[in-house]
């Protein structure tokens, strides 16, 4: 098994995204990249704790490779937004930022090599950072899978739904039924 750390906008839709790939086994919504010792949601929420909401993504490389994985990041998302993913002003915050943070001189690597890619198809508008784990505090309970246990929510239906119906038609061989 392997585990990517990444952020990009609220962490609703990432979360709701890669619960589509087959091969993924767990998605953990938390916080991650700043300074402050076990952030509640409206220490991050200031936008002082340099923490920005993440998902911590874990799976099995022989059902769904790795650049997969990140490819579908970079779909999920607007990487080119410096401080959010585009669902509107609510968003445009630095707890939202896209970010990939990585454990080993791999997945630094894994994670360049994604973004090179993304660049491509973002036509240059890429801001994703590449920065070391140092620690990844998970959200609570209510904040996990959000997108699965509110499907009628206006968040969900107008934001977190199109995204992922864009993850899954890209990535259609790795996608799970819905």
């Amino acid at each position: 098994m392997e585990t990517y750390v990444l952020a990009g906008g609220p962490f609703i839709t990432l979360d709701a995204a890669f619960r589509t790939l087959r091969g993924v086994s767990a998605v953990v919504s938390g916080y991650t990249g700043g300074d402050t010792d076990d952030p509640t949601p409206a220490q991050v929420a200031t936008g002082t704790t340099g923490h920005v909401e993440a998902v911590s993504v874990t799976f099995d490389p022989e059902l769904v490779r790795g650049d997969v994985v990140l490819d579908a990041f970079f779909t999920a998302h607007d990487p080119g937004r410096l401080d959010g993913d585009g669902d509107g002003a609510s968003d445009a915050n630095p707890t939202h930022r896209s970010a990939m943070f990585f454990t080993d001189d791999a997945q630094r690597a894994a994670f360049e090599a994604s973004r090179d890619r993304a660049i491509e198809w973002w036509d240059g508008q890429v801001v994703t950072t590449v920065e070391p784990l140092e620690v990844f505090f998970p959200a609570a309970a209510v904040d996990q899978d959000t997108a699965a246990r509110h499907p009628e929510s206006e968040v969900v239906q107008a934001a977190v739904a199109p995204r992922v119906a864009r993850v899954r038609s890209r990535f259609a061989d790795y996608s799970v039924s819905a």
